[in-house]
């Protein structure tokens, strides 16, 4: 029972700290942000840090009431900045003192001051309607007081980072801000605008900001391939989720984008699928905010052409995507389904009001508002003239733009174009079944081209196959507009989504595919429990053995007890009784007969081959081995010493000993490893050449030293003193010591070049 009251509480605890998290970005709710200062000129400091962009440190940060430590604050932005500014976006590092401080996991707080929008809902809006149709941040409003005096509203922005990375694109090695170093503009050398500037890497360093450790020849890749091998793009880049970031600036009139003058304000992720993804970042501007247009003539918003900079050189991604004839129709696609689900329809107009209606009140009572309350309200609905910081201009009402812009495509030769309709679609069974085909077909009208898009795992890539109305591929009759596709169910579920076209248009189901998709179950064999077995466990690598990477992280050793292959798919490692199905093994992992298979357990789902998504702890863990719901095994082990194993004795047996790592290999039960005094015997060099010494100061020992495999090599018993031993003759590699006395068995390893 204290058990079970136990586990209740960590869940729960784990709920309300993910609850809290998710809180921070909700839209319904104002955060609350206190940054206290000991000192009173804390403006001018944080002006004089701005241009190079390092901290300044709060005596403490109180977020929704709970406070922490020495925080990192600085001012941040281009435009948005300005030293005469009573209200200057803010940037607060929760960790940069205490590294492991964190708000529910949110380290990076990133606040923008409104500037340039009347209605100060243009960011968060922007990004309601994006998270529809693509990854994107979350967003909200944020009341920010500092030294006690309330300095207004601002928005709250979920930052791209490390964390967003690897939830979105289980990945985060590789990442690039496409902002030129030093901001846009006149004085600008090189725009991120993904021209190919030739291999040398260099020539792209003021272009993009590196925010990882790694990527340079990754970024050069892809501006070869956008510009000189569009062919394979789409092994370069999520082109679906490109096609949907050009919707959305041109839909939006988002022009401080990649969409226009500037060809900025985008992240590119690396992904799992070994390919660069697109966020859209710093939309505060859209809905017509940003005077810079487009960089090709003079732009009208309300009459934007959707095929704006589909030939200007300086906009490959546009110019290349909008000359493929697929694409193009894909991207019309995507520009009919957000002006109909979100402006035809007037949801977005009903989202705006909510979102006023939340702020109202603390708009009104913020002391450094760019604009006053009156051109506030306004701000939805007609243009405001005037103030606002540099004074002048005109910034439309996003309801007059946005209606307008409604009606605009509503005539809009491309956006008229009668596009197939997709009547019906389904799979030749259900549910499926694991390691089978399916048929796909779908039924469509007015169509010449229907693709399947489909995939196993929601973290891959979808494939995307052509269809037949042939009768050869399970589609009825030949020439009855119903389209058949044979494909694979190897993964753990099935998703997919059907794209059909004729000359003129196309049409996704679902609308706002590939984001989203159809999703069919898929059953797996149920495999017989003891079939499979945890075998070994190392939770203390040191340098014994390393992955393909090389790190010597921890690893988990299965093993199949029976005479048959055995797929994988279906099963899951745990280190948490609260999350049986913390990894899952990917799609085609197959467990020989009688053999084993490693598994690292290092928390890198970056790297290539079998990497659980947790760490196993030195001084005690548990590791779970299910298949779904229905734990297969489990074990627990203590405080492990440094490359000593926990394992199976023998392999797949009931007992449990501390042995000799033996990954991959049948375990050594005969050399096993207890705790004892630690002896005091020197061994050195080591690593080795040809000779090694050992330096006894105990009475005598019996010595053993064996290959990594377990073979006996040399054999004596040594007294007190120094003994050379001759290792000329043997092959380069790691040897382990077997150092027996009446305090017991010490073991350790040593390393010949």
């Amino acid at each position: 029972m204290l058990r079970f009251q136990f586990l209740f509480l960590c869940f729960a605890s784990f709920f309300c700290a993910t609850l809290q998290a998710q809180n921070f970005y909700n839209r319904d709710t104002i955060q609350v942000i206190e940054i206290f200062f000991s000192f009173t000129n804390w403006d001018a400091q944080l002006d004089a840090n701005e241009a190079t962009e390092t901290y300044i440190y709060a005596d403490s940060v109180r977020i929704n009431g709970i406070s922490f430590d020495s925080c990192g604050i600085r001012y941040k932005g281009n435009s948005s900045y300005s030293p005469n500014n009573q209200k200057n976006p803010l940037r607060i590092e929760l960790n940069t003192i205490k590294v492991n401080q964190d708000y529910h996991g949110i380290k990076d707080i990133k606040l923008s001051n409104c500037y340039k929008d009347p209605s100060m809902i243009r960011e968060i809006l922007s990004y309601q309607i994006l998270e529809q149709y693509m990854d994107c941040p979350s967003s909200n409003f944020a009341r920010v007081y500092i030294n006690g005096q309330y300095r207004g509203v601002y928005t709250n922005n979920e930052a791209i980072s490390d964390d967003f990375n690897q939830v979105h694109y289980y990945a985060d090695d590789t990442y690039f801000k496409c902002n030129p170093v030093g901001g846009a503009g006149p004085g600008a050398t090189v725009s991120p605008d993904l021209k190919y500037l030739g291999a040398d890497s260099s020539a792209y360093f003021n272009g993009y900001e590196l925010q990882s450790t790694i990527g340079w020849n990754r970024l050069v890749a892809l501006c070869n391939t956008l510009n000189n091998d569009f062919q394979n793009i789409e092994g370069m880049l999520d082109i679906d989720r490109a096609i949907w970031m050009l919707a959305f600036n041109n839909v939006l009139v988002n022009l401080d984008s990649y969409s226009g003058a500037f060809r900025q304000n985008y992240y590119l992720s690396w992904d799992i699928n070994g390919r660069f993804v697109p966020t859209v970042w710093d939309v505060n501007m859209s809905f017509g905010g940003f005077p810079g247009g487009t960089g090709s003539g003079t732009t009208t918003p309300t009459s934007l052409d959707p095929f704006s900079n589909a030939t200007s050189n300086n906009h490959p991604l546009i110019k290349q995507i909008m000359a493929n004839p697929l694409y193009k129709r894909m991207y019309m696609a995507h520009v009919r389904t957000m002006v109909q689900e979100m402006f035809a329809s007037g949801q977005y107009e009903t989202w705006a009001q909510n979102l006023m209606a939340l702020a109202d009140s603390s708009i009104q009572a913020d002391p450094y508002k760019f604009y006053t309350y009156t051109q506030f309200i306004n701000g939805l609905t007609t243009a405001v003239t005037g103030g606002g910081p540099g004074g002048g201009g005109s910034i439309p009402g996003i309801k007059a733009l946005m209606d307008a812009r409604a009606q605009f495509f509503s005539t809009n030769a491309a956006y008229v174009l009668q596009a197939p309709s997709i009547v019906s679609h389904g799979a030749s069974t259900s549910p499926l079944v694991y390691g089978s085909t399916v048929t796909i077909t779908a039924t469509t009208t007015n169509e010449t081209t229907v693709y399947l898009g489909y995939r196993g795992n929601h973290q891959l890539k979808f494939t995307r196959v052509q269809m037949f109305d042939d009768g050869a591929h399970n589609d009825g009759a030949a020439g009855d507009h119903t389209f058949g596709i044979e494909v694979p169910v190897d993964g753990l579920t099935f998703e997919y989504y059907i794209y059909a076209e004729n000359s003129n248009a196309g049409l996704f189901s679902p609308a706002r595919a590939e984001h989203e998709f159809h999703t069919l179950a898929v059953n797996f064999p149920t495999p017989v429990v003891g079939s499979v077995l945890i075998n070994e466990v190392l939770a203390s690598n040191d340098s014994l053995l390393f992955d393909p990477n090389g790190q010597d992280d921890d690893w988990i050793e299965l093993i199949n007890t029976t005479n048959a292959p055995i797929d994988l798919a279906g099963f899951y490692l745990s280190d948490d009784p609260l999350n049986l199905m913390a990894w899952a093994f990917p799609a085609g992992t197959v467990l020989p007969a009688n053999g084993y298979l490693l598994v690292w357990a290092d928390n890198d789902l970056t790297q290539t081959g079998l990497h659980a998504n947790f760490k196993l702890s030195a001084g005690g863990d548990y590791v779970y081995l299910s298949h779904g719901f229905n734990v297969h095994d489990q074990i627990s082990f203590g405080p492990q010493l440094a490359n000593i194993s926990y394992a199976r004795c023998p392999d797949a047996g009931l007992n449990f000993a501390t042995i000799i790592p033996t990954p991959l290999a049948n375990n050594n039960c005969q050399i096993g490893v207890q705790e004892n005094e630690l002896l005091q015997v020197q061994v050195y060099p080591n690593p080795f050449a040809d000779q090694f010494t050992i330096e006894n100061h105990e009475d005598a020992i019996q010595l053993n030293i064996r290959s990594f495999n377990g073979q006996l090599l040399y054999a004596s018993t040594i007294q007190n003193g120094k003994f050379q031993i001759d290792a000329s003759e043997w092959a380069s590699g790691m040897y382990i010591l077997e150092l027996q006395s009446q305090k017991g068995l010490q073991v350790s390893k040593i390393v010949k070049h």
